[in-house]
C-alpha cells in the first residue's frame, strides 16, 4: 500500500512562516504529479498548488508571490513553503501523489491525512 504523511502544521502570526511536508511511502514504482490543496471551515477543497515530476509549478492566484511548491524525488516528498501568510489563508492543507504502484499498471491519486494551518494574532 501507499501513505501520504504529512507534517509541518501549526499555529503562526500574520506575516508569518511555515513549511508543510509530505513524505510517501510503501510499494512505490513511480509519482508523478504531487499537489498541496486546502479546505476551510464552510468551504469547498481548493488547489494551492501543483508540481509536475518534471518541469514548471501551478500556483492558484491567491497564493502567487508568497508560497512555493517544491519536491525532493529521492525522498518522494513534497514541500509547501508559505511566507506572508494571512488570516485568510486559515485552513486544513491536504496533499496529493499521482502514484503508481510496483506490479500496477495504472497510477492512483493519493491524499494525506491533512495537517491544520492557522494564522492568528
Amino acid at each position: 500500500q501507499v501513505q501520504l504523511v504529512e507534517s509541518g502544521g501549526g499555529l503562526v502570526q500574520p506575516g508569518g512562516s511555515l513549511r508543510l511536508s509530505c513524505a510517501a511511502s510503501g510499494s512505490i514504482r513511480s509519482i508523478y504529479a504531487m499537489g498541496w490543496y486546502r479546505q476551510a471551515p464552510g468551504k469547498q477543497r481548493e488547489l494551492v498548488a501543483n508540481i509536475p515530476s518534471s518541469g514548471r509549478a501551478d500556483y492558484a492566484d491567491s497564493v502567487k508571490g508568497r508560497f512555493t511548491i517544491s519536491r525532493d524525488n529521492a525522498k518522494n516528498t513534497v514541500y509547501l513553503e508559505m511566507n506572508s501568510l494571512k488570516p485568510e489563508d486559515t485552513a486544513v492543507y491536504y496533499c496529493n501523489a499521482l502514484i503508481q504502484r510496483i506490479g500496477v499498471g495504472y497510477t492512483t491519486k493519493y491524499w494525506g491525512q491533512g495537517t491544520q494551518v492557522t494564522v492568528s494574532s
